[in-house]
């Protein structure tokens, strides 16, 4: 009460203070205190004395005149103290209260702050507690990484095939244990290093060869590729991809390599085996068709004679074996040939009508056999000129006619010939029907399957082979035509062909009719460069002879006048093309023409590829390809003339010798027509001198082993034989000197013994031949 009493003089003195300022307020409080004096005097005497002694109430008016300065002062002072106090309380008060306040504050953000760090503590546990589970999930993430890359690299290295990676600039990023044993390095020397920098330039392994053909052209690529390892030699069937990243830039190649050493060798066994195949099924034909054709010639000998019904029909009986006992060698050869996938179709010029002719008579020679009656229907224009292959063709066609007649019993057999156009392609239709047994149908989709027979409906063992219509199929596709059959069971068959045919002039030949030439022959084989050289001489041509490779440049430098030379590929000392090259690297013999001489003109073309030649002439060689060379060469003096048609010729004996099967008889027909058959003979008797020279050059090159000698002379053989057209001889010869150097010893000395028999023999049959034509 007091506190609060003081505080509202204090405040009201004060305010008077602040109203009215100091001076005014002191003068206001100095009347204040004396009217205060004054009512205190005169009530004080007034009630003590009943009176007011007005003196001494003066006397007391001034006596607190004189104490009322000093009290105002007091009071001011007190005023000013208590005020000044009042002040400090209150600016400490608002000074306290804005501590207290930014107490109250910092307490705040202090809480905030500690509830934050709470916050924060209890997320970076949190973080922690994250982190160590990321922590131990990548350590096992690592484990379970570094358990598949060794299980990975286990894969990879114990992997048989090879593997290797590249980055974009050649260097070897990766690789497995297979491609280090191939490389025969570790993948610390091949990681980070060129090819060029580990093998040097021009040595980089055959694996790695096409490595720049995927970085520069980015494509993929398959190859086969050998290698040594180990000092075996093993195959690697090589891909090589390349490898992109997400923007699609090549960043690198993969390589793999599968081995495959056993599927080689098992190629080159079927390699192997299909050339034994051949050389066996070669070998069967030509033993057995020597006694086939003697068994042919003397039954037709016998049909001449005068024969009761019974031995006639039997000698037919014999005829038509032996004749489809041939066909079916024709059939076993070109089975081989369809398998080893080299069916070749040689299309020649022949007159249409004449071809079908021969077909004719054969079909009636076949049918009279059996008293079938032989029908044929021909439909269109046949004498004209078209490309065919007239072997092959005709060999189809007689299967046809055979099974027809072997099939039928009672009944016709019929031949329909068609030439019917399809837009601006000419077709020849042909079909063989008979009223024979027929085929179910069930069956006809499997007609011409290899080796199917058609089973019998008597119950009997199927007739036939079972390779005769799989092998006419197979030369009518590569005819580019097509064969399909109708047939009924009981109502007989029908086999129809059909091939596009192009229509061609009558064969004409360009002869060289011009100036005699200067020749340079350049041949090893005696006998084959005099039988050229009678050639060559007949037509009036000047014939220089050159044994060697150096002799034949010694011709070339030093004779001025040679028009021509006519170049054996295989010397004793420098091969033809070798020769071929050095005559070629000379400006002065640009302009001489040169001929190439080889038994194998596609090899030849291989050997001579890059040097310029004027053409080439297979041995031995044939007049008429030798004309055309000579008029192709020297086309101002040539001349044409029509080929002459000599496959009716009756006055021809060479054709129908028991023993054409030994000897080649277009090139024997060729020479004796162009050289005489005198000329010819002494070709032949030069062979039979020569030819135990040969003989005993083969024994001693197999005794001292020295197979590129016993190659050698057999080449030399080869030649010679050819060229007195010993045709068995020289297929012989050629297969001493293609196996000279892989075959067992046995195995050459075994064709010694055959050669000696097939010379022999061969010659036996030579001289039959040109004693028929004297």
């Amino acid at each position: 009460m007091n506190s609060s009493l003081s505080s509202f003089w204090v405040i009201a003195l004060n305010r008077l203070i602040d109203r009215l300022g100091t001076g005014k307020a002191g003068a206001v409080i100095f009347v204040l205190i004396q009217l205060i004096a004054l009512a205190v005097a005169c009530t004080y005497y007034y009630i003590s004395l009943g009176e007011v002694p007005w003196l001494e109430v003066v006397g007391m008016l001034v006596f607190a005149a004189i104490l009322a300065p000093l009290f105002i002062i007091s009071i001011f002072d007190i005023n000013h103290q208590l005020s000044a106090s009042n002040h400090y309380i209150e600016s400490a008060t608002k000074q306290e209260k804005l501590l207290n306040q930014s107490l109250k504050e910092n307490i705040r953000r202090l809480n905030n702050e500690i509830d934050d760090r709470k916050l924060a503590f209890q997320a970076k546990r949190r973080a922690i507690e994250e982190l160590r589970r990321e922590i131990a999930e990548r350590k096992r993430t690592q484990q379970e990484l570094d358990e598949q890359e060794v299980l990975l690299r286990s894969i990879v290295d114990s992997s048989p095939d090879l593997f290797y990676y590249r980055d974009n600039s050649g260097r070897f990023a990766g690789c497995n244990r297979m491609f280090e044993e191939v490389m025969g390095l570790s993948s610390e020397q091949l990681i980070g290093r060129r090819a060029d920098d580990i093998f040097g330039k021009g040595l980089t392994p055959s694996v790695l060869n096409t490595d720049n053909e995927v970085q520069q052209n980015h494509v993929s690529v398959t190859l086969d590729v050998s290698c040594q390892v180990n000092k075996e030699l093993r195959w690697f069937e090589m891909r090589k991809v390349p490898f992109f990243n997400p923007n699609n830039e090549y960043i690198g190649l993969l390589g793999f390599g599968r081995d495959i050493t056993s599927r080689k060798r098992a190629e080159q066994d079927l390699e192997t085996a299909y050339k034994d195949k051949g050389k066996f099924i070669a070998t069967l034909s030509h033993e057995l068709r020597t006694p086939l054709n003697g068994i042919v010639g003397l039954t037709r000998m016998l049909l001449d004679t005068e024969l009761n019904d019974d031995q006639r029909s039997w000698c037919n009986t014999v005829f038509s074996s032996a004749e489809t006992l041939g066909n079916i060698f024709n059939d076993i050869i070109d089975l081989d040939k369809v398998d080893r996938e080299q069916l070749d179709i040689a299309c020649e010029s022949v007159n249409l009508a004449d071809f079908l002719n021969d077909i004719f008579n054969f079909g009636g020679l076949i049918a009279q056999q059996k008293d079938l009656e032989f029908k044929v229907h021909q439909d269109g224009v046949f004498d004209v000129h078209v490309e065919i292959d007239p072997t092959r063709l005709r060999q189809v066609l007689w299967n046809l006619i055979n099974n027809a007649v072997k099939f039928t019993q009672h009944g016709t057999v019929t031949l329909d010939c068609k030439r019917v156009y399809r837009g601006h392609t000419s077709y020849l239709e042909i079909s063989v029907s008979d009223t024979g047994i027929g085929i179910a149908k069930d069956e006809l989709s499997r007609i011409f399957d290899l080796y199917y027979k058609v089973p019998d409906l008597s119950g009997g063992n199927a007739l036939g082979s079972g390779i005769g219509l799989a092998v006419s199929r197979a030369l009518i596709l590569a005819m580019e035509g097509d064969i399909h059959v109708d047939s009924n069971v009981g109502e007989g068959s029908t086999f129809s062909i059909e091939i596009p045919l192009v229509l061609t002039e009558q064969p004409v030949q360009q002869v060289y009719d011009g100036r005699p030439l200067n020749i340079l022959l350049v041949e090893d084989v005696p006998l084959n460069a005099d039988i050229a050289i009678n050639l060559l001489e007949q037509r009036g041509h000047d014939v220089i002879w050159a044994e060697t490779g150096e002799d034949a440049l010694s011709f070339i430098e030093t004779e001025d006048d040679l028009d021509l030379v006519l170049l054996d590929m295989q010397l004793p000392d420098i091969n033809g093309d070798q020769v071929a090259r050095i005559v070629r690297s000379r400006e002065e013999f640009d302009h001489l023409p040169l001929v190439a001489l080889t038994a194998n003109v596609r090899r030849a073309e291989e050997d001579l590829a890059g040097v310029t030649m004027q053409g080439s002439l297979a041995k031995p060689i044939n007049t008429r390809k030798l004309d055309g060379v000579l008029a192709e060469l020297f086309p101002h003096s040539t001349k044409e003339v029509e080929v002459e048609d000599k496959s009716h010729d009756k006055k021809s004996t060479l054709i129908t010798t028991q023993d054409s099967e030994l000897l080649d008889i277009e090139t024997l027909e060729d020479f004796v027509e162009s050289m005489g058959a005198q000329s010819f003979l002494r070709g032949v008797q030069l062979f039979e001198k020569l030819w135990p020279n040969y003989l005993k050059e083969l024994e001693q090159a197999l005794e001292h082993k020295q197979y590129s000698e016993y190659k050698s002379v057999a080449h030399k053989l080869k030649g010679a034989a050819g060229s007195v057209a010993l045709k068995v001889v020289q297929q012989l010869a050629k297969r001493m000197e293609d196996n000279a150097e892989t075959a067992e010893d046995s195995q050459l000395a075994q064709w010694l013994i055959e050669l000696v028999s097939d010379i022999e023999k061969g010659l036996k049959a030579l001289h039959q031949v040109l004693d028929l034509t004297d």
